[in-house]
């Protein structure tokens, strides 16, 4: 199998996991739409990209707190291309776990919303364009806090966090049993705290199966070989979760 040319698209890509996701399929051929909260932060990771790869990735502005953008970014996509094969639902809004009471109402709502309510929405405006494709995949990047609790391993999040994540869980979990048999396969992963390398780095080329690394956290490169695992798998293999240990 071949990623050429497919249409990959990547919320919360301006940084950490989201950028080496866009990066990693950039550069397997991929058309990689990708959204962040600023178009300027967006473009960020499209102007680090080196090589032709740069041509691939496509820049848009998305608050996944707010329905109006989430519309608007499927509909300038579906402008660019009639459709899409994958879509990552990585983007989430961080809430340190400070004392319960001192976030802001405000904040405790966008964390929610931006993990939850965008979930749901992203998958609700872009069904139509990945129903369009023959191979349509979405992958939920949900987190070890989801299946474990507040009480997971260096659990750091505030508790509007967790709530956000579970209700993630619950509703890739659904969504995967639903859209199944019509031929749209939604994985999860749930990973623990990882290591967030550079794909461009000599440590992305380098972590993989070296043993002297085994005491590590979990790395991107990983995470990012489970997806393409995943979609690589003929269409009658649902892989529904990648659960990992927390160390």
């Amino acid at each position: 199998m071949t990623f050429e040319n497919l249409r990959v698209v990547v919320t919360g890509a301006s940084r950490h996991f989201g950028r080496a996701l866009a990066i990693g399929f950039a550069h397997l051929g991929a058309e990689v739409y990708v959204s962040a909260r600023t178009v300027e932060a967006a473009e960020r990771t499209r102007t680090e990209v080196v090589g032709a790869a740069r041509e691939r990735i496509h820049a848009f502005g998305c608050d996944l707190s707010r329905p109006a953008e989430i519309r608007d970014f499927a509909r300038r996509v579906g402008e660019r291309t009639g459709h899409v094969d994958l879509l990552v639902n990585n983007g989430a809004r961080w809430l340190d776990g400070m004392d319960f009471e001192a976030a802001s109402d405000d904040r405790i709502v966008e964390t929610i919303e931006s993990t939850a309510g965008g979930s749901v929405l992203m998958v609700k405006h872009f069904l139509p364009l990945l129903r369009a494709s023959h191979r349509p995949d979405i992958v939920n990047m949900v987190a070890v806090s989801a299946a474990y609790g507040p009480g997971a391993v260096n659990a750091r999040a505030h508790e509007a966090f967790y709530a956000a994540k579970s209700a993630q869980a619950g509703f890739a979990d659904i969504l995967s049993r639903r859209l199944g048999p019509s031929g749209v396969r939604v994985f999860s992963l749930y990973p623990p705290d990882f290591s967030t390398s550079d794909p461009r780095s000599a440590e992305w080329a380098g972590m993989g199966a070296d043993a002297s690394h085994q005491d590590e956290k979990l790395t991107t490169q990983a995470l990012f070989e489970c997806i393409v695992y995943a979609v690589e798998q003929p269409r009658d293999c649902f892989i529904r979760s990648f659960h990992f240990e927390p160390r």
